[in-house]
């Protein structure tokens, strides 16, 4: 599972891009009992989601035209710059090339060969998410493309990751730990072929919550929708797929407590 001592390749960072920051804000607060604070007047709109004073998530209105509503995964990197040129190399392409967050590091945004859209980040100031793996923060990331194993190919080219398989229902599953350390201590995320009608390749995030229903009741009431109702899956625990009022998918989980 994440925590919050980010080694290369580790997930270290996630921001939604939404329409309204205002309502976003909002939906999310009521869902997670996050509070939400600007980064300041000169943001542009960016801001923080915070829990108890530590940021678990972060926020800002989407600049591109045309754009979906999406969460954005960042992975550790020691170089944005390398990384981003990797990532050409591999067959990926450059949507935002490696730029200077004032001092708080140094970003690239991406998509990989499949179309799933991911970031990285070089730490600076900042070296990332403050708390992560507990009640109503981020605990996992999952890859849904139509060949997972071309998919992490690519990726090991970026952060050297493993992976193993597992089996599930219907499918191989792939858990994807960093390059080095103990491969299942960190693990952080895993790797699926897409499953149902009209679903893009993307990077979902999986965050803890005591209780998957009541957080479904909590995301229809405040104008999102469930996607997939929640489902006990074995030796992992209890989960379910939700989308926002924009339409940006995540999904939540309480996990098995043997895990």
């Amino acid at each position: 599972m994440l925590g919050t001592d980010f080694s290369t390749g580790s997930p270290s960072w996630i921001d939604l891009g939404s329409p309204d920051t205002d309502a976003a804000a909002a939906f999310y607060t009521a869902v997670f009992g996050w509070d939400f604070t600007s980064a300041g007047p000169d943001a542009g709109g960016y801001g923080f989601f915070q829990q108890d004073g530590k940021t678990v998530a972060a926020l800002g209105p989407l600049t591109d035209e045309g754009a979906s509503s999406a969460w954005t995964v960042y992975f550790q990197t020691p170089d944005a710059e390398a990384t981003a040129q990797a990532t050409e190399k591999g067959g990926g392409k450059v949507r935002v090339p490696a730029m200077d967050v004032m001092d708080a590091g140094r970003m690239a945004a991406m998509t990989d060969p499949a179309g799933a859209e991911f970031a990285v980040w070089q730490p600076g100031a900042v070296k990332g998410l403050d708390r992560t793996s507990e009640n109503n923060t981020l605990l996992w990331v999952e890859l849904h493309v139509p060949d997972p194993q071309a998919a992490l190919s690519f990726y090991r080219g970026l952060f050297g990751w493993r992976w193993s398989e597992m089996a599930a229902p219907g499918m191989t599953y792939r858990v994807i730990s960093t390059a080095e350390g103990d491969q299942e201590d960190t693990s952080f995320g895993g790797a699926a072929e897409l499953q149902g009608e009209g679903m893009k390749p993307s990077w979902i995030p999986y965050f803890t919550v005591m209780d998957p229903d009541r957080t479904a009741e909590a995301v229809q009431g405040n104008g999102g929708t469930v996607l997939m109702p929640a489902a006990d899956v074995p030796e992992v625990g209890r989960i379910a797929w939700f989308a926002d009022p924009f339409g940006a998918p995540f999904a939540v989980l309480k996990p098995d407590p043997r895990m």
